[in-house]
């Protein structure tokens, strides 16, 4: 079993995936200035701290054998392509692993996966896979330990989670269902190693959990949708408690923005939360019928519909942008000024006591405008 997993994290098939897909690293451009290593050539990550480990050692192996890192690598090749057909859908999958909106119960489920991905990686500190042989495409994320991967974690836990919810709700091939969520996740699973931002081993582990995860909670589900009809102490519980993990976050030896990363998860799905709580004790929103009905036929895609569609998300992002953005500034001067630190200094924005606060603040406030203020603009522009 240890063998196995050890080839799982080989970083040379990650490599060979990449090959397959036409991506390869960048031909030789003969020796670096001051007799550099030639086996280093590659770019300094820009805003990535290159710190050593706090031991001043190397990384070791643990008793099992799997490959474990006191601090990910800062280095990234350069690249090339040679199949751009194979390459668009790359970007898409992706995007569609990132994090987005569906209903209370899977926003739930989703915080509640990443949270547990998040900290798996600053608790197991397994490296990404090494540069060269892989070609890492992801800057920013570099400085981010790998296993498992959040990525295809967020993509399982959004594919199976709206499959389960809807499957007896509406009518639809389940086979058809079950099909687009394994494409969706797959699609994502194998864009993460396209980057060369995880092993074949992350990947797995985060699917892996993820599909635990689901299992366990399922019993869960249905108390889950009741939430928003909890009592008027349930907003004071769904900001602290994700307050109280993201400021008890793991200590790491050097910045990553892992916990940075968490925090605007957590307050996100705190912000949807209660958003969805205000929506039902203000009474801003009807009540729906007890049994959803079953959808019989997909309505079609009209140009009132699409326009409509399109003028009520520019009308919703650009009221989220202003609201991001002025509650960001606002808890920033206010941190800086109880903690009498320069505003100049960007890089007191990763001190604990500011990052942890700030990023909750704002992304509560994004998600409760996203849920309660877009809504309610809609209604008051005439937005069916």
């Amino acid at each position: 079993m240890a063998e196995l997993l050890r080839s799982l994290q080989d970083s040379q098939l990650v490599a060979r995936f990449q090959r397959s897909c036409g991506l390869f690293p960048a031909p030789d451009e003969g020796p670096r200035e001051n007799g550099a290593d030639p086996t280093e050539r590659a770019a300094r990550v820009p805003g990535v701290e290159h710190l050593p480990a706090a031991n001043g050692k190397g990384s070791e192996a643990p008793a099992n054998g799997l490959r474990r890192a006191a601090a990910p690598e800062a280095y990234v090749q350069k690249y090339v392509v040679k199949k751009l057909f194979l390459l668009l859908p790359i970007p898409i999958s992706a995007a569609l692993g990132q994090e987005v909106f569906y209903i209370t119960r899977l926003i739930i489920i989703w915080v509640l996966v990443m949270y547990i991905g998040q900290v798996a990686k600053d608790i197991l500190k397994w490296p990404r896979p090494s540069s060269p042989p892989v070609v890492k495409l992801e800057k920013r994320l570099i400085a981010e330990y790998g296993m498992p991967s959040t990525h295809a974690m967020a993509a399982t836990a959004i594919a199976f989670t709206l499959l389960i919810s809807t499957m007896d709700r509406y009518q639809y091939p389940f086979l058809l269902g079950l099909v687009m969520a394994v494409v969706f996740s797959t699609l994502v699973c194998l864009s993460r190693l396209y980057t060369g931002m995880h092993t074949v081993l992350d990947v797995l582990g985060g699917v892996l959990i993820t599909t635990l995860l689901i299992v366990l909670t399922y019993p869960a589900w249905t108390f889950i949708d009741c939430l928003d009809s909890a009592s008027p102490l349930f907003p004071v519980c769904v900001i602290v408690v994700p307050f109280f993990l993201c400021y008890n976050y793991p200590v790491s030896d050097y910045y990553s923005p892992t916990r940075a990363d968490t925090t605007t998860i957590l307050a996100a799905g705190a912000g949807v939360t209660i958003g969805f709580w205000i929506n039902h004790f203000f009474q801003l929103v009807s009540k729906p019928a007890e049994s959803l009905p079953v959808i019989q036929n997909i309505p079609p895609l009209t140009t009132y519909i699409l326009v409509l569609g399109l003028t009520k998300f520019a009308v919703g992002i650009v009221l989220i942008l202003l609201v991001r953005q002025l509650v960001q500034n606002l808890s920033l001067q206010v941190l800086y000024s109880w903690f009498k630190v320069v505003t100049r200094n960007k890089e007191a924005r990763r001190r604990l006591e500011i990052e942890v606060p700030y990023k909750f603040v704002t992304y509560t406030s994004v998600g409760i405008c996203a849920t309660t203020f877009v809504p309610m603009l809609h209604r008051f522009l005439g937005l069916p």
